[in-house]
């Protein structure tokens, strides 16, 4: 018999809320769009959670990474390389030497990739584009994950020949050929010329991660032989801007090492860190980039971030709820002659706050449950609110713009067990907020509430 008590107290419930639609109705919207706000506020923290990941990912979980560090000018008065015309030229960052200690001495890594890079404007016929380009071994495209659209990448006998080939990036060839095939063009870069052997396939850019790891657009990129890179570009790179002269000698701009265990990762770059120490003394001059480490402290951001926005978004439930408890005892006010009929038939205090209490759980959890099903659709209404955005907000800045391309790239993911939890909160605040309405009617005095016109 308790359940067909119950089911008469949900069906007495659900008549006395019909009975005034509009406001039952106008009551509801506040747990509706809390849950909702919950749920689609989680689901973008997840969204941009999973990109962030994704980009650490990018570079690698057993990568370490090795990267060339300006130093500040009063670090830099001590150390000089050649110049022209008595000119001291500073010299910092990795060494080649430092390459050759790294993989001679390292037993937990199975592969290394050195480069060198240059900001340089390629030229092809009148087309011409600012582009990174690159000196590096074979070992670079797999090492950072990136594949051939057409052609090959650069290999071992290309190195020994220090020959001038190259290999372009996926902007790149759009850009300065547009119509032509590139395979087999030549394209010039500073001084001089290079046949293009491959095209890379279109790639992401990667954000900015860590204090010294600058976003990287690879498909500006133009890949060739790093002995090609040292014999025409060389070490040292002079500059000209605004009538002033600049010069710095730099001989690897970036090593990357693979470690065989993910276990050893972090171990392995302390040991990484010693090492280069010794050699480069005070200079500060050089930074090593764990991607593992990144992306535990990514995982940690993802919990924080989490806890944020649902604290932030549970606000409007709570608001949600006092508007339930507004409404309920207002609800108490107008049947107040009601309730000392049914304690004159002999209903007792607890059967009135189950009648009132039960009222409050179904608008909550009704709210609820269709706060659920708009929470559902947050992937394609954040469909909608990126081509608004892109459409009337991104076309005024710079399309090319970090910012412009996370957003546009990220997609909401929903956090499954957000929905239960957003329910079952929305079904507390209806007990919590409702609890008050209910005593109060209950604490009636039958022969004041049979009085009551």
């Amino acid at each position: 018999m308790p359940f067909a008590n119950t089911l008469r107290t949900v069906r007495l419930a659900l008549k006395s809320l019909l009975l005034h639609k509009l406001r039952s109705g106008l009551t509801m919207l506040g747990i509706v769009f809390g849950v909702f706000s919950v749920i689609a506020m989680l689901a973008i923290g997840e969204g941009a959670s999973a990109q962030a990941q994704a980009q650490v990912l990018a570079l690698g979980a057993t990568n370490i990474i090795v990267l060339t560090v300006k130093p500040p000018p009063d670090s830099q008065q001590n150390s000089s390389g050649g110049g022209r015309r008595g000119f001291v030229v500073p010299q910092y960052g990795l060494l080649r030497s430092d390459y050759d200690l790294l993989t001679s001495t390292l037993p937990t890594i199975s592969g290394a990739v050195r480069m060198r890079e240059l900001v340089s404007e390629v030229r092809y016929l009148q087309r011409t584009l600012n582009c990174r380009l690159v000196g590096t071994t074979t070992e670079y495209a797999e090492m950072n994950h990136l594949q051939l659209l057409r052609g090959r990448f650069l290999s071992d006998q290309d190195e020994a020949d220090m020959a001038n080939v190259c290999v372009i990036g996926a902007e790149t060839a759009s850009t300065l050929f547009p119509l032509e095939d590139p395979l087999g063009q030549i394209i010039q870069v500073r001084t001089h010329r290079y046949t293009i052997i491959g095209v890379m396939r279109s790639r992401t850019a990667s954000a900015a991660i860590g204090g010294s790891l600058s976003g990287q657009d690879f498909n500006k990129d133009v890949y060739i032989p790093l002995s090609t890179f040292r014999v025409r570009v060389g070490d040292i790179v002079f500059t000209r801007l605004s009538g002033t002269f600049s010069a710095e000698q730099v001989e690897l701009s970036q090593i990357t090492l693979k470690v065989r265990d993910m276990k050893d990762v972090v171990a392995t770059s302390e040991v990484v860190k010693e090492s280069l120490s010794r050699t480069h003394g005070a200079k500060s001059d050089f930074d090593v980039i764990v991607p593992l480490e990144l992306l535990r402290q990514a995982d940690q951001i993802r919990h924080i971030f989490n806890i944020v926005l649902g604290s932030i978004a549970a606000i409007s439930l709570v608001v949600g709820g006092i508007g339930i408890m507004n409404i309920m005892l207002a609800t108490v006010t107008e049947r107040t002659r009601e309730i000392g009929i049914r304690r004159a038939l002999g209903a007792r205090q607890r059967d009135i706050i189950h009648q009132f209490l039960t009222e409050t759980i179904v608008l909550a959890g009704s709210g609820g449950l269709i706060g659920i099903l708009l929470g559902l659709s947050t992937p394609l209404a954040f469909q909608g609110l990126k081509v608004i955005v892109q459409n009337f907000v991104l076309e005024q800045e710079s399309g090319n713009s970090q910012m412009s391309k996370m957003f546009t790239e990220m997609e909401p993911r929903i956090a499954w067990w957000s929905l239960p939890v957003a329910f079952g909160i929305s079904v507390g605040i209806g007990v919590i907020f409702g609890l008050y309405p209910a005593r109060s009617a209950a604490k009636m005095d039958p022969i004041e509430a049979l009085r009551h016109e």
